[in-house]
Order: C-alpha cells, then structure tokens, then sequence
C-alpha cells in the first residue's frame, strides 16, 4: 500500500469507525456507491479534503475570515430548492450536516474542486473548467460587495422572482409539488387518520423504543424559537418509524420519521419531520478552537445552530434533541426540495450561469443568518471581513481557487483509483468488500 493510500484508509477509518462498527453493511454500501466515479468518491470522502487542507497554506485567512459559519460540504450537488421559513422557495445551498465554523476559504475551494471534477467527467476541457470556476469566484466576491454596500442582507435570495434560465426551471418544478402528494407516498390511511406507510427502510418500533423517540420529540420543541412556534393542535405525534437507507453523507446513522399534526386538524395538513442522529462535522476534525467545540452540546445541536447561522429564513421546524444521550437533528421533510439536475447542463455556456448563481447562494450563506441564529462565535459582519482581505486583490484570489480546483481533482481522480484498490483488496477494516456467491464468501 502506498503511503497515499494508507493516508485515505487510515483518515476514512479515524472519521468512521464508530459508524462502521456500529453498522459495516450501511458502509459497505456507502463505499461502493464512492467506487462508482471520483465525483462520488469526493462527495463521501469530505473528512479527507479537511485533513488535506489544513495543512495548506491559506494566504486568505486572517483573524476573521478563519472564523466564519461555513457550509462545510459545498460541492456543486448540494444545492437546491426548499420553501424558507417565511413561505418563499428559495434556491439555495440545502445540506448542512457538516456545517461549522472555519475558513470561508474551504466552502469556496471545495465547491471548485468539486466543479473541476463535474467538468472533467462532463468531457469539458481544462480551459473552460477554469472559466466556470472562474464565474463562480466572481459570482461570490459581487455578492460579496453588494452585501456590504447594502443594509438588508435578508431581502437577497434566487427565488422565482429573482432568478433566471436552469436555477428559475428548478423552482418552478419545486413550486408544482404539494404536501398532498408527499403525504400520500410517505403515509396511508388507517380509518379517519394518516399512518406512515410501510415499505423499504422502514422499521416499525416496539413500545419502548417508541416511547423514547416521543419523549425525545417533546423535548425538541423546547428547542424551537418561540417566533417560529406553530400554535393550538400542532406537533401532536401520530404515528414513528425507524429509518435507514440514505445517501452517501449520512450512512449508518439512526433516524426516524415522525408523522405529526400540522396547524390544523385537516390531514392534508399533517407534517412528515426527520430525526435523525448528528455526525461529526468533517471540518470540526481539523478545527482545533475549543471554544468553538465546546458551544455545542451534541452534533444535533451543532447541525441546527449552524443551519439557522447559514440561512436568511430557516425551517421553523428546525431544532435539535438528544436520544440515549445522543444528539439528534430535526427537521421537516419537505415536498418543496428539489435538487438542481446536472444531467441536462452539458455545454460550457450553460453551466456559466449557473455556477455564477451558486457563488452569490454561496455568499448568502456566509453573509446571512436567520433573524434567530446564535451570533456568539462569529461576533462580526462576515461580508466586511472577506472583503477586506479579496478587495483589489479579486484576481489574484480567483487564480489561487482555480490552481487549487485543477489540482485538486486530479489528485481526487487519483485516490478515487486509490480508493477503490484498497476497498477492493480488503483493506479498510471493518467493510471488507465481502459477497456471497453459491453459498460461499469471497472477497
């Protein structure tokens, strides 16, 4: 093994361990949806991008700009449509599970990097990968600007109103979805009310489990604001069910699906919401502020806070509990997601657009919090303190992200074959890539 090589396993195995002890068969599959392609390896393997860039150099981070709310995962298939607190749809970065508090830096470069890979495997040529991320730099540094030549910040968002061609087509698909719709996939009737409905990844609880994941719930909504609170007949718990089977980010961590009253007793009305167990941040594994660490109480919480302090107009079922001393997330499972579909965004010209749209989301986030976020950790206008180290100096920065975005996925071309030899040999422990063939286990 090489020492490349070693590095991925041992930084996968130190970032997982817990997870995959806990459940080899969730990350046996999470492995090998990464082995599909570098694009898929690079979205799973998020903990090994922060351990490669601590150790650069980082001319752009000063006091300030080492200490801003950053998604943590920004790559170019993490964004999309949810309906914000307030009732818009808004397009926007839409993960937030690895969010915390680092440089504004890594969202920027990690999203390049992921941008120069989407290009690669889009047949785009060298030159034009620069252009687009060139485009996305300069989408995020206007941005940038104009938040701090402008007093409100909360007033910005790409929403049906404000957006054009790809990113305008997503919200309106987004806008044709209803509750009734999700409703009926996710839940039967059962007499005059709703149940969910059984099916894949689904477990039914015994009343003991059941009965902590309700006292969980009611302890959650202590943990919403008293300005987003629904009021009367809201949140009463209908029915529960265990459930497994996500994507590549959040494989092997428990979660359950509540059904619950929405603001009135019309069960088209009711409300699906997701509890689901908080992982580590991938950028907390390299941030070494204990103050920072220590403003949390669980990665639920983490995951919660750190959304409200990346969204103008967050859920107002957002919160946080914890389950056997374990944090959870909560949050509502919207009809209104719909994800930006790259498979028909084929040509340089566009891509342009939209990538330079995905650096003014992306600003957003750094720039804008919900009107409830907790600002104790980042006590200043992130929009003044980046621009004060890019101002004049735009170029230059744009350069410094480009060389990084080439360099960068060549280097995750290169693991991901890395990756997917050592998968294959056996050499992460834990997740061997084990079957059974006639009866007989072969790796």
């Amino acid at each position: 093994m090489t020492d490349r090589s070693a590095r991925i396993v041992d930084t996968l195995v130190d970032a997982f361990e817990d997870l995959m002890t806990a459940n080899p068969a969730a990350f046996r599959t999470k492995f090998r949806k990464m082995a599909a392609d570098p694009f898929a390896f690079y979205r799973g393997s998020a903990c090994l991008f922060y351990a490669d860039v601590a150790e650069m150099d980082d001319p752009w981070a000063d006091e300030k700009t080492s200490r801003v709310w950053i998604q943590g995962d920004l790559h170019a298939e993490n964004f999309g449509t949810y309906m914000d607190g307030d009732g818009v749809l808004v397009f926007d970065v839409n993960d937030f599970d690895e969010a915390y508090v680092g440089h504004f830096t890594w969202d920027v470069l990690r999203f390049a990097a992921s941008m120069a890979l989407m290009g690669w495997r889009k047949a785009i040529s060298d030159d034009d990968i620069t252009t687009l991320v060139r485009s996305y730099v300069r989408g995020y540094v206007d941005q940038v600007r104009t938040f701090v030549s402008k007093d409100d910040d909360r007033g910005f968002a790409l929403n049906l109103r404000t957006s054009e061609g790809a990113i305008h087509q997503v919200l309106q698909l987004a806008r044709l979805r209803t509750r009734v719709d999700l409703l009926d996939g996710i839940t039967e009737a059962e007499g005059f009310d709703r149940i969910l409905r059984d099916g894949p990844g689904v477990r039914r609880l015994d009343d003991d489990e059941r009965a902590k994941v309700v006292d969980a719930f009611s302890r959650y909504l202590e943990s919403i604001p008293e300005s987003k609170r629904f009021r009367g007949v809201a949140y009463t718990v209908k029915d529960v069910v265990g459930r497994s089977g996500f994507g590549i980010g959040s494989a092997g961590l428990p979660a359950y699906t509540v059904l619950i009253e929405g603001p009135n007793e019309a069960l088209d009305n009711d409300v699906v919401v997701s509890m689901k167990q908080g992982n580590v941040a991938a950028p907390s594994r390299v941030v070494t502020d204990p103050e920072i660490a220590a403003a949390f109480r669980h990665h639920g919480h983490r995951t919660a806070v750190s959304q409200r302090a990346l969204q103008a107009h967050a859920d107002r079922l957002l919160g946080w509990t914890d389950l056997d001393g374990v944090g959870f997330v909560v949050s509502e499972v919207s009809p209104y997601e719909n994800d930006l579909d790259w498979s028909n965004l084929t040509e340089p010209d566009e891509i342009a657009p939209v990538v330079e749209y995905l650096g003014r989301a992306t600003a957003k986030v750094h720039c804008v919090a919900d009107s409830d976020a907790d600002h104790t950790l980042v006590p200043f206008q992130t929009e003044d303190a980046i621009l004060a180290v890019v101002d004049g100096k735009e170029e230059e920065f744009a350069d410094w992200v480009v060389d990084f975005a080439h360099s960068y996925s060549a280097r995750v071309r290169e693991d991901h074959a890395l990756f997917v030899e050592a998968f294959r040999g056996g050499a992460i422990p834990g997740v061997a890539a084990s079957a059974t063939l006639e009866g007989k286990s072969v790796s």
